[in-house]
């Protein structure tokens, strides 16, 4: 006799038990998290530099209050405080939507460098002088950051599990960030407040803001909540959603619209507010595990926006928790939302699947021994060029004679004047241009990583937070107690990334998204450093950050003379072991080289180049990527080559960047390390669409 099976009914009583119960638990998730914004907004209303509490702010609200306190919370807490509810619900959103329709959980508007976009549109409009009102500031924002994320998305994909987004978003925010960082330092009338914009923060003067943005950001709210059954058929993969009709392409470009948007009506309103669209879907997801009512559009967007608000209330209410009142009107809501994010973005980046897969070395090139030498010898030439033109070209121009007579002691006085500061400079910028490109040699040849650069992998920004922490808190200290305090900071810096990578074998993709994480929390913590210490000092902050050599002394470049010196001389002596090192993880240890010995000897030695660098010419990116780059395409990868070429081709890019800096718009002054990242940025990202092949 046959015997059949038969489907239970959908409707079981175990279905409409788990069905129920999850709807319950739907619900207590969502009135857990409405209470906790409750509660952090009754407590933000209560902080601030007025002695105004709770009871005041409870008779302010029903009319009962003194007119001083109800005008402190009426005018400046209750927008604060709407403002924080606006510009967190938003930047949750626009984050939860991204990462679902690219199936990316690292895309948000941070790693789009939507914010970077719309700070060099906003800086370009504030050029021209006009005061523009906030609708039409929200437009240009708008216009910036679009097509700031057109052209990361467009170089990335939108493919899953990728990290490449975040690189290419992360190296288009640095070079349009040092655009704009240079605007800043030329035009300084007209981009007034722009950097303390920049830094981002919730404090409003009236209620006039938020009522202009609400409208927009309830426009991109409703839109992403219309096209919500779309997107969750985009997790289905691109083919099935266009089986059932999904128009795939028409969709994402609406989402990255509505998400851009979104995201403009939070920038315009407070600045950048880092790494909020990130981290609030991230904490959706283990709910939307628990409850799968979470997992659909509808519910997940509008549950990020509730965590991105709890992210951003929380912030404020833990930063003013921190510190002194004033010092908290001082430091940005911003800042301290960046450095959570740099946190969540180091532990994302040691979780996620890097789909770059294992790192191979580059394609052999061999050259022969007359192009090493005929290309070493245009180098040196070039080097021998650049440095003349830097000594005699600037503000004063000077003549070979000049020079001469200052070296022999018999120049007149305007003439020692202006060579005993141009001197030192021109040598800040030799030395460390050769010192961050030997570091980047070294960093590339032990990871195997042709994205590796101290700057890139935060090594150069931990270098930054040592020195500006110790020029902060002791001004009056030497240079060697500057490039010691750098090292310590580098080395901290060096120690988190390479830890973090190094567990999973240094997959290329994994530690630079780790170095990312880690520049930004450096930026994050120099930027809390410069507002607590000399908030009204912005020109110096940028200065020193833009790599400049302005006001190097020779004492300044000594430390960093003997450093490179070393380092060469122990590159050129270990060439061999540094071959090996390059070439794969078991050669080195059939021929007998102690790969973890030599690996962190060398990284050890790169971490010192770094920092002595930074601590005698500030912030200089991508010299350390370019120059190991186009001495390997000239030379081949042999390193007794290497070196040498990079040594040099890093020497005179600094000093050519250098020289431009301060001649072509004299006498205005730009830093080297602005003009490099105006050129690293390019190559960079054409090292990404090259290895995406």
């Amino acid at each position: 006799m046959a015997v059949t099976t038969t489907t239970p009914p959908a409707h079981t009583p175990t279905a409409t038990h788990r069905s129920g119960a999850s709807r319950t638990g739907t619900a207590a998730v969502l009135a857990a998290l409405i209470l906790l914004v409750a509660a952090l907004a009754i407590a933000d209303l209560t902080q601030g530099t007025a002695a105004v509490g709770a009871t005041e702010v409870r008779k302010a609200l029903t009319g009962q209050a003194d007119p001083a306190d109800a005008s402190v919370v009426i005018a400046s807490r209750l927008p604060r405080l709407t403002a924080g509810l606006l510009v967190g619900a938003t930047l949750g959103m626009a984050g939860a939507a991204l990462q679902a329709v690219s199936r990316n959980v690292l895309a948000a508007p941070d790693t789009l460098a939507v914010n970077a976009g719309s700070y060099l549109a906003l800086g370009l409009a504030a050029l021209t002088g006009t005061s523009l009102p906030l609708l039409a500031s929200s437009a240009v924002a708008f216009a910036g950051g679009l097509v700031a994320a057109a052209v990361v998305l467009g170089l990335s994909g939108l493919g899953a599990g990728t990290v490449r987004l975040v690189l290419a978003g992360s190296a288009l925010t640095l070079g349009l960030t040092a655009v704009t960082e240079g605007l800043l330092l030329l035009f300084p009338e007209q981009t007034h407040g722009l950097y303390q914009w920049h830094q981002g923060s919730i404090s409003q003067s009236g209620f006039g803001g938020v009522l202009q943005m609400a409208p927009i950001a309830l426009v991109g709210l409703v839109g992403l909540l219309l096209v919500a059954r779309r997107v969750d058929a985009l997790a289905l993969g691109d083919d099935a959603a266009r089986g059932i009709g999904v128009p795939v392409r028409a969709t994402r470009v609406t989402v990255v619209l509505l998400t851009v948007l979104l995201s403009t009506a939070a920038v315009t309103l407070a600045g950048p507010i880092g790494f909020v669209g990130l981290c609030a879907p991230a904490l959706v997801r283990p709910l939307a595990r628990r409850f799968r009512a979470l997992s659909r559009s509808r519910m997940s967007i509008p549950l990020a926006g509730l965590l991105g608000t709890a992210l951003v209330l929380g912030s404020d209410v833990l930063l003013r928790a921190v510190v002194t009142a004033d010092a908290a009107v001082a430091v940005p809501t911003g800042v301290v939302t960046s450095l959570v994010g740099a946190v969540f973005l180091i532990v994302m980046a040691t979780r996620v699947r890097d789909t770059a897969g294992a790192v191979t070395p580059d394609r052999l090139r061999l050259r022969s021994r007359t192009v090493f030498l005929t290309t070493t010898a245009a180098l040196v030439a070039g080097v021998v060029g650049v440095t003349i033109a830097a000594v005699l070209l600037g503000d004063s121009k000077l003549l070979l004679g000049d020079v001469a007579n200052w070296v022999q002691g018999t120049a007149g006085r305007t003439v020692t004047f202006v060579l005993d500061t141009r001197m030192p400079r021109v040598l800040a910028a030799l030395l460390a241009g050769a010192a961050l490109a030997l570091a980047g040699t070294l960093v590339q040849a032990v990871t195997r990583n042709p994205l590796a650069e101290p700057g890139v992998l935060g090594v150069s920004g931990g270098a930054a937070l040592g020195a500006v922490t110790l020029v902060t808190t002791v001004p009056l200290a030497g240079s060697w107690s500057i490039a010691g305090a750098a090292f310590a900071g580098a080395a901290v810096a060096s120690a988190v990334v390479f830890g973090c990578a190094a567990r999973g074998g240094f997959q290329q993709n994994r530690l630079v998204l780790v170095g990312i994480g880690v520049a930004t929390g450096t930026a994050a913590l120099i930027s809390l450093l410069i507002v607590l210490t000399d908030p009204f000092n912005a020109t110096k902050a940028l200065t020193w950050l833009s790599g400049s050599t302005y006001g190097r002394t020779l004492p300044d470049v000594v430390p960093l003379a003997a450093v490179v010196a070393v380092g060469v001389a122990v590159a050129v002596a270990r060439r061999t072991e540094l071959d090996l090192v390059s070439l794969d993880e078991d050669t080195p240890r059939l021929l007998g080289v102690g790969l973890s010995r030599e690996r962190l000897g060398f990284l050890v030695l790169s971490v010192l180049l770094s920092a002595t660098a930074v601590a005698a010419a500030g912030t200089i990116g991508f010299v350390g990527l370019v120059a190991p780059h186009a001495a390997r395409a000239l030379v081949g990868r042999q390193h007794v080559r290497v070196v040498p070429v990079a040594v040099l081709l890093g020497a005179v890019l600094v000093c050519a960047a250098d020289l431009l800096g301060r001649t072509v718009i004299a006498p205005t002054q730009l830093g080297a390390g602005l003009m490099t990242a105006v050129i690293g940025t390019p190559y960079f990202l054409h090292l990404l669409v090259r290895n995406r092949r």
